[in-house]
C-alpha cells in the first residue's frame, strides 16, 4: 500500500509514547510513510481503519490489550508484526543496530527500501557549472604534493541518496595539489558506476577512479569503492578485494569503509558524511573518533536526504557541519593548519 508520496506506508500502534516516536522517525529515515501512530485504543476509536501495507506493534504488556489481535486481523490483510524490540536510547550504538534489524524485519515484508540515485540523475549533473571557480588555486605557501606520491592522509567520503551532487560541489571547490587522497564510498547502483567517475571528475582536479587490487593511494585520488566485494587495506597499505560481499544492506557498507580505512590509517584516516538514507556510518563513527579522527557531516538543508549525516551527528562525535562548498574549503584550512604544524615542529628539533 503506498501513500500519496509514492512511498510504502506503515502503521505504529504502541502504547509507550517513546516507542512510537522512535519507530515513526525510523520508518520516516527509511522512506517509509507513516499514515497511523498511536496507542491500541486510539486505533480501536479510528473512524476508519487506516490503510497500511504494514502494522508493527510493540506493546509494554500485550495482556493489558486483548482484543488488539483479534482487531487488526478482522480489519486489514496487511502484514501485522508483533513484538518488536524496544529501542535504545537514541544517537548510541545500540540504537543504530536496532534500527538496522528493524530495516531488516520491515524489507521482508516490504521488499528493498533503498533509494539511488538514477543514472539521468548523475548524467544531469555533467552540464552543471563547477560553484567554487574562484578556489582553483592551492594557497600560496602551501607546496603541492608531488605527483604519484603516496597519501599519508585519506579522507572518506560517504554517500547515498543525493550524494553525488553533493560530493562533486565538494571536489569541485578543491584546489589542486593538496596533500590528501580521498576513498568514497556512495550507495548505487554498480552499473552506473562508469557515470559517476566521469561526472564527479568533470570539472574537478580530483579525479576518480575504480579501486584496483595491490593500488596505494595516492595524494590527488578519489578511488571509488565497489559495489560487488568488500575491499580492505593490507599491511603495506594496498588496497585488496575480499571474495565476499560487504556486510550489512547496502553496499558498499560505509560502516565497513570506514573501519577497514582506519585499520590501516588509524588516526590519519577522516571521513564526510553527505547525503544520504539511512544510518550507514553511525556505527563506525564512534571507533574513528576514538583513533583520533575528524568527523564531518553535510548540513541538513543542503541535503537531498538528510538521515544518513544526521544520524552521524547524532553519535556526538562529527566535529564540522557545513555545506558540501563549506566542508571543501575547511578541508584546506585544516590541512594548511597541519602544514603549519608540521613546519614549526621540523624547525623546532632542527
Amino acid at each position: 500500500m503506498a501513500g500519496q508520496t509514492g512511498r510504502a506506508q506503515v502503521g505504529i500502534v504502541s502504547d509507550v509514547v517513546l516507542q512510537r516516536h522512535r519507530l515513526q522517525a525510523a520508518a520516516a529515515k527509511f522512506g517509509l510513510e507513516v499514515c497511523f501512530s498511536g496507542d491500541p485504543e486510539r486505533l480501536q476509536s479510528h473512524r476508519e481503519f487506516p490503510e497500511a501495507g504494514l502494522w508493527l506493534v510493540t506493546l509494554e504488556d500485550e495482556a493489558d490489550h486483548p482484543a488488539l489481535f483479534d482487531y487488526l486481523l478482522d480489519n486489514t490483510e496487511a502484514p501485522v508484526l508483533f513484538g518488536l524490540d524496544q529501542a535504545p536510547g537514541a544517537g548510541s550504538t545500540e540504537y543504530f543496530r536496532w534500527e538496522r534489524r528493524l530495516l531488516g524485519k520491515l524489507e521482508q515484508e516490504l521488499g528493498d527500501l533503498s533509494q539511488l540515485d538514477s543514472k539521468d540523475s548523475i548524467e544531469e549533473l555533467e552540464a552543471e557549472a563547477p560553484l567554487c571557480l574562484e578556489s582553483s588555486e592551492l594557497p600560496q605557501w602551501l607546496t603541492p604534493a608531488a605527483p604519484g606520491s603516496v597519501a599519508e592522509e585519506i579522507w572518506v567520503l560517504c554517500a547515498s541518496l543525493g550524494g553525488p551532487a553533493a560530493v562533486k560541489a565538494f571536489l569541485d571547490c578543491l584546489p589542486p595539489g593538496l596533500p590528501v587522497g580521498f576513498v568514497y564510498a556512495q550507495h548505487i547502483d554498480g552499473n552506473f558506476a562508469e557515470v559517476l567517475t566521469r561526472v564527479l571528475g568533470r570539472h574537478a582536479h580530483y579525479k576518480l577512479q575504480h579501486a584496483e587490487e595491490n593500488y596505494r593511494v595516492k595524494n590527488g585520488d578519489v578511488v571509488l569503492m565497489p559495489v560487488e566485494h568488500e575491499w580492505r587495506f593490507s599491511a603495506t597499505g594496498a588496497l585488496t578485494e575480499l571474495d565476499t560481499p560487504w556486510p550489512g544492506p547496502y553496499s558498499p557498507s560505509i560502516d565497513q569503509v570506514l573501519l577497514n580505512t582506519a585499520d590501516h590509517y588509524g588516526s590519519h584516516c577522516h571521513a564526510v558524511l553527505f547525503s544520504g538514507m539511512g544510518n550507514d556510518g553511525a556505527i563506525a563513527a564512534p571507533l574513528l573518533k576514538a583513533y583520533g579522527s575528524r568527523i564531518w557531516v553535510q548540513e541538513s538543508s543542503s541535503c537531498g536526504n538528510s538521515s544518513m549525516p544526521d544520524s552521524v551527528a547524532a553519535t556526538g562525535c562529527s566535529s564540522f557541519t557545513g555545506t558540501p562548498e563549506q566542508l571543501a574549503r575547511e578541508l584546506v584550512k585544516t590541512i594548511e593548519k597541519s602544514c603549519l604544524l608540521k613546519g614549526r615542529q621540523k624547525r623546532g628539533s632542527a
